[in-house]
C-alpha cells in the first residue's frame, strides 16, 4: 500500500500508519516531482485544506480508493469526481468535540467573573477588587441548543459546575438526554428560562437568525449568550441592541456571519466578548483529528471498514444508474419532514414500494436519514445510522407492493415522537422529477426541490387568496403552489388541509418578513419553511 500525506500532519498520525510496516508513507516534504506524479501509484492521499484534489488531479490516481481530509469541510475536494471513481471521501466530524466544549465553559467562566477586565485593570496598575465581585456558575440554568457531540460534551463539564441543564434538540432521543442530565424543552421555553444560552447547532433554514428580536425579547433579562457553531444563528442587530439595553447581560461568540470580522458593532460593546473562530483550535483537538484520519484510512485499506465518509460508496454504472435518483428522493423527502414533528423524534419507519423493495435499500435508509439529521453533526448518507443510534433513534423499515397516485415505486415516511406522527410518501417521475404525493394521509403533489413554504390551515374560504396576497406584497414570487385537503371526513378539523408553495428567493432570510405574516392568518395553524437542492 501507498500512501501519500500531502500536507504536514502530526507525528502521531504518522506514527499509526508507519505501524504498517510493508506500507509506503510518503510525507509532504518527500513529494519531489509534484503531487500528480506521487499519485500515480497510491492507494490513499491525505490532505488537510490547502490542498485542491480536483478531478484533474484525480486522473492521476488511477490505483486511489481513498482521500482522507484532517478535519470537517471537504471544500478543497470534488467529491462527486471520487465518487465517480470510485473513490472514498472521509473526513473527521467531532473530534474537536472536546475543544469547543472546554472554549464554551471557559466562556462562561469569562462573563462570570470578568476576567478579562481583571487582567487589563491589572496590567494597568489598578486595583478594582470591588467592582470586579461576579457570579457563580452554580446554580444558573444553562441551555443547549443543539444535543450532539459537542451539545453533550458541554453539558458533561456544565454538571460539574452545579448547573440545571436544559435543553433545545427534536433529533435527540428524551433518553439521551436523560442521561446527561437534560431536561428537554421547547425552544420558546429554553428562551425563557436560561441564565445562559449556549448554541451547538448546525445552519438550516430552522436554525437561521434563531437569535433574533423576538427570542431575546422572552428571554430573562440578563441573559447571557454564547455561539461557537455558526456565526448565522445569530441576528447581529438584534443581538447588538440587547447587549445596549441591558436585556442581554453578555455574550461570547467565537463564530461570524462573515469571518474576519471586521468593522464590526460588537467591537464597541464591554459586555461581548470576542475570538477568532477558535473553538476547535488545540494541539489536542488538531492530533486527535489527525490520528482518527490515520486510523480511519487504515481500517478502510486493511479491512474495508468505512467510516465517516461524505460520499456515497461506489456501484456499477448499472446499479447507479437505477438507484441514484431514488437516494436523492429519500434525501429529500427527509429533508422535506425534518422538524415536522409536533415532538421529540423518537423513532422512523421506512416503507420501500414497488421496485425500492428489490433496491439496495441501506442507501436509500442512509439517504433518509441524513435528509432528517442533516443539520447536526456532519451527518452524511455513510455515517447517518451511526449518528441515528447514538441519537437512540429507532429506524424500521418495511418492503411492500403497493402503488399510490399512479406511481410504483412509492417511498414512504412515518416519524414518531411521544406528541404525535407524521406521514409522508413520494416518487420520482420521468425519471428525474422528485415529488410529493401525501402528507398526513392527504394527497397533495408538490416538487422536492427549492425553497418551499408548508401550511396547515382551516379548510375554509379565503385562505389560498390570502396566501398570494401575502407573498405579493412581500414581493416573493411564486414557481408552484399545490393543495391539498381532507376529503375522507364531512367534518373538516382544525390543520386539514395543506399547502405546498413553491418560491422564488435569492436566500431563506428574504422570506422571514412574509412568513411572519403568514402566521398572523386566523385560518392557518402552521407555518414551515423547507429549503431543498435545486434541480
Amino acid at each position: 500500500m501507498k500512501i501519500v500525506l500531502a500536507e504536514k500532519v502530526s507525528p502521531a498520525t504518522l506514527a499509526v500508519l508507519k505501524q504498517e510496516s510493508d506500507w509506503n508513507v510518503v510525507t509532504h516534504d518527500q513529494i519531489k516531482d509534484g503531487l500528480a506524479n506521487e499519485l500515480a501509484d497510491a492507494d490513499a492521499l491525505v490532505v488537510r485544506s490547502a490542498v485542491q484534489v480536483d478531478a484533474k488531479l484525480l486522473e492521476s490516481a488511477p490505483k486511489l480508493r481513498v482521500i482522507g481530509r484532517a478535519g470537517v469541510g471537504v471544500d478543497n475536494i470534488d467529491a462527486p469526481a471520487a465518487t465517480h471513481r470510485g473513490i472514498v471521501v472521509m473526513n473527521t466530524p467531532g473530534a474537536n468535540a472536546v475543544a469547543v466544549a472546554e472554549l464554551t465553559l471557559g466562556l462562561m467562566v469569562t462573563m462570570a467573573r470578568s476576567i478579562p477586565r481583571a487582567n487589563s485593570t491589572m496590567h494597568a496598575g489598578k486595583w478594582e477588587k470591588k467592582t470586579l465581585q461576579g457570579t457563580e456558575l452554580r446554580g444558573k440554568t444553562l441551555g443547549i441548543v443543539g444535543l450532539g457531540r459537542i451539545g453533550l460534551e458541554v453539558a458533561r463539564r456544565a454538571r460539574a459546575f452545579g448547573m440545571e441543564l436544559i435543553g433545545y434538540d427534536p433529533f435527540v432521543a428524551p433518553v439521551i438526554a436523560r442521561e446527561n442530565g437534560v431536561t428537554l424543552v421547547a425552544i420558546d421555553d429554553l428562551f425563557r428560562n436560561s441564565d445562559y444560552i449556549s448554541l451547538h447547532v448546525g445552519l438550516t433554514p430552522q436554525t437561521e437568525g434563531l437569535i433574533n428580536a423576538h427570542s431575546i425579547a422572552i428571554m430573562k433579562k440578563g441573559v447571557r449568550i454564547l455561539n461557537c457553531a455558526r456565526g448565522e444563528l445569530i441576528v447581529d442587530e438584534a443581538l447588538v441592541e440587547g447587549l445596549k439595553s441591558g436585556q442581554v447581560g453578555g455574550a461570547a461568540l467565537d463564530v461570524f456571519t462573515k469571518e474576519p470580522l471586521k468593522d464590526s458593532a460588537y467591537f464597541e460593546l464591554d459586555n461581548v466578548y470576542l475570538s477568532p473562530h477558535i473553538a476547535g483550535s488545540t494541539d489536542e483537538a488538531q492530533e486527535a483529528i489527525g490520528i482518527q484520519l490515520a486510523n480511519q484510512v487504515r481500517d478502510y485499506l486493511k479491512l474495508g471498514v468505512v467510516q465517516n465518509a461524505v460520499n456515497v460508496p461506489s456501484l456499477s454504472r448499472e446499479e447507479y444508474v437505477d438507484v441514484a435518483p431514488f437516494v436523492d428522493l429519500a434525501s429529500r423527502l427527509g429533508g422535506f419532514l425534518s422538524h415536522a414533528t409536533p415532538g421529540n423524534l423518537e423513532s422512523i419507519q421506512i416503507t420501500y414500494g414497488g421496485r425500492l423493495a428489490q433496491m439496495k435499500t441501506d442507501l436509500l435508509r442512509n439517504a433518509v436519514l441524513a435528509g432528517i439529521l442533516g443539520d447536526s453533526d456532519q451527518v452524511n448518507q455513510i455515517n447517518a445510522a451511526a449518528v441515528a443510534q447514538e441519537r437512540g433513534l429507532r429506524v424500521q423499515e418495511d418492503k411492500k407492493e403497493f402503488t399510490q397516485g399512479g406511481a410504483g415505486t412509492v417511498l414512504k415516511l412515518a416519524l414518531h415522537s411521544a406528541e404525535g406522527d407524521v406521514t409522508a410518501s413520494a416518487t420520482v417521475l420521468h425519471g428525474n422529477s422528485p415529488r410529493l404525493l401525501a402528507f398526513d394521509g392527504i394527497d397533495i403533489e408538490a416538487p422536492l426541490t427549492g425553497t418551499l413554504i408548508f401550511i396547515r390551515n382551516h379548510d375554509v374560504p379565503g385562505v389560498i387568496g390570502r396566501i398570494g396576497t401575502i407573498l405579493g406584497e412581500h414581493q416573493i414570487n411564486v414557481a408552484n403552489f399545490a393543495l391539498g385537503r381532507n376529503v375522507r371526513s364531512q367534518k373538516v378539523p382544525q390543520g386539514q388541509a395543506i399547502a405546498v408553495v413553491q418560491v422564488d428567493v435569492p436566500s431563506v432570510a428574504k422570506l422571514q418578513p412574509a412568513i411572519e405574516a403568514l402566521k398572523k392568518v386566523e385560518a392557518i395553524v402552521n407555518v414551515r419553511v423547507v429549503d431543498l437542492p435545486r434541480l
